[in-house]
Formats: structure tokens, C-alpha cells, sequence
């Protein structure tokens, strides 16, 4: 097994008439908020409303958090490709956290010409010992595997995603040295079953995997993410904020499902959507209205009037 490491290159008050859930964080522990520098949100069920669109009042609160001076960081957990829906809207470094943190994407030149600026692997090793120890404790469960520039699942793996898969085969086989993409980093493997609750699904595996790899889910069925150890939103996100010198109390961050949690921990000011799962609610330091209901735009425009 080896550690995944390796990286290349307070008080709440209702707001809002419209919204009773609204709130917002006007102090922590007694001393004034620190302007942003940094807006860290994630994509579905949170930026992007159900159709997946950005709507025009998301599209002027982005642009007008940059002209600003805010940086804007799409953090999600799709792969690369799937960031077409909101390469139009990036504005100054084009950045994206994909993959739960395995990746950092630059968008810039529009659909498939994205590069990839951070990769942090999950191990082979790894990913096998994580694929053997929840057959062994959740049996049923079939797997996908997500790489840069390739996605591979087992034959019983079901038509979730976007595109037909590269290769379909047993995740073992798919894992080996010399399987196909044998070049390419694995940045997470998908764990699905037809019949477990899905957080008790998540609480099975993360017990039953440790260390061996982080395990999350974002969506509302049966299915889990396992990246790297060590890797999520907020560990590569606290390396991006670092390299620009940034401090994670000037960093606002939006999430809505248990993926977020990390991040939402991290950053010194955080918002659940009205739509989260209720481990994001607890965890953020406010709440704002649904995705639906463009939440983050709602915050966004009053951060920048000074009311947030």
C-alpha cells in the first residue's frame, strides 16, 4: 500500500424575506470576517441548477466576484470532461478542482483542449486492496474506473454516466499492470450497489476500506467515490489557496452534498445549499436558498454589497 502524496507540477441570523433558511455569519468568535480572496463552489445540486445550467444571475455574481478581485474555483467531483458546462464561465486562471481533488484542471480553450496542472493518483495498490475489501463487505457491489483520459467499468456496472465506458471488464482486470490504461493515473474508482441505503453504503466502505483510500459520495443513489488517501476537495483546495498565499479564512466556500464536507469544514466561511444533505447543513457556518433558487448568487451579491 502507499500513501497518496504525490503531486505533480458563529452566530447565525435569518436574511432574505424570500428565504426564512438564509443565513449568513457576521462574526466568528467575536472578530470581524476577513474579505474573500477565493470562492470555492461546487457544481451540481449547488452552482448549476437541476437542468445543469448556470443561469444568468450565477453568470454576473461569478463575473462580478473577479472583477473584484475574487478568485472563483470550480470544485467538483466530475472528471475533466464533463466541465464543459461551465468552461464559458472562468474567468482570470480558469481553474478547476475535478475528481474530488485528484485533479486540478486549467479550462482555458474551451471543450477538449483542457490540461491537467495537478494529478494526485490513486495508487494501484491501493484501488485493488479498497475493490477486494468492499466485494468482501458489501458483496454486489461493481466498480468503474475513472482515469485522466479514460473511463473504464465491469460488464454489470450500470449506464450512469455520460459516455460509454473505454473498456468494460472486471475491475481487477481493469487494475492490472498491462490492463488497459495502464499509462494513465487512476484518479478514483466508482463503487455502486442496487440495494444498500446510500449512507449506510458509505459508512460500510469507509469502514471496511480505511486508509487506503478517501470515500465520499455526491450522488443520491448508491454510489461511491474513493480517491487517494489524503485527497478531497479541501486537501487540494488548501494547496491551491497556498500557492497563492491565501489563508482559508478568506475563502468562501458553497457545497450540498457529503463530498462538500470536507471543504466546507475547512474554509472560513462555508454555505449549505437549502437543498444539502444534512451533514453539510451541519457542518457549514450558514445556509442559503437552493440551487434552484441560484443560492450562491444570492450570497455572492451580498458579499460584495458588504452584508454578508
Amino acid at each position: 500500500m502507499r500513501e497518496n502524496d504525490a503531486v505533480t507540477s458563529a452566530t447565525r441570523q435569518p436574511e432574505t424575506p424570500a428565504s426564512p433558511q438564509f443565513s449568513t455569519v457576521p462574526e466568528q468568535g467575536g472578530a470581524p470576517l476577513v474579505p474573500p480572496r477565493l470562492i470555492a463552489t461546487d457544481l451540481d445540486g449547488t452552482l448549476l441548477r437541476d437542468d445543469k445550467s448556470v443561469s444568468p444571475r450565477t453568470v454576473a455574481a461569478l463575473a462580478a466576484a473577479e472583477e473584484a478581485g475574487i478568485e472563483v474555483f470550480f470544485v467538483t467531483g466530475r472528471p475533466a470532461r464533463w466541465m464543459d458546462v461551465v468552461s464559458d464561465h472562468v474567468h482570470g486562471h480558469g481553474l478547476a478542482i475535478c475528481g474530488n481533488g485528484a485533479a486540478v484542471v486549467d479550462l482555458h480553450g474551451g471543450p477538449g483542449a483542457h490540461r491537467f496542472v495537478k494529478v494526485r493518483e490513486l495508487a494501484r495498490e491501493n484501488a485493488l486492496d479498497a475493490v477486494r475489501l468492499l466485494r468482501e463487505a458489501a458483496p454486489g457491489t461493481v466498480f468503474a474506473v475513472e482515469q485522466t483520459y479514460g473511463f473504464y467499468q465491469e460488464p454489470a456496472y450500470p449506464d450512469l454516466h455520460m459516455e460509454r465506458p473505454d473498456h468494460r471488464a472486471p475491475a481487477e482486470e481493469l487494475l492490472a499492470d498491462g490492463g488497459p490504461g495502464t499509462g494513465e493515473p487512476v484518479l478514483k474508482i466508482l463503487a455502486y450497489h442496487p440495494d444498500l441505503d446510500p449512507d449506510a453504503f458509505l459508512k460500510i466502505a469507509r469502514l471496511a476500506v480505511t486508509e487506503r483510500a478517501t470515500v465520499t459520495r455526491s450522488s443520491p443513489s448508491a454510489l461511491l467515490e474513493l480517491s487517494g488517501p489524503g485527497v478531497s476537495k479541501a486537501s487540494t483546495l488548501a494547496l491551491c489557496c497556498a500557492e497563492r498565499g491565501i489563508s482559508r479564512e478568506e475563502v468562501v466556500a458553497f457545497g450540498d452534498m457529503p463530498n462538500d464536507v470536507e471543504m466546507l469544514t475547512w474554509a472560513g466561511r462555508s454555505y449549505a445549499m437549502g437543498n444539502a444533505h444534512p451533514e453539510v447543513v451541519a457542518v457549514a457556518s450558514g445556509q442559503t436558498v437552493a440551487n434552484n433558487e441560484d443560492g450562491v448568487a444570492v450570497v455572492i451579491e451580498r458579499m460584495l454589497q458588504g452584508r454578508v
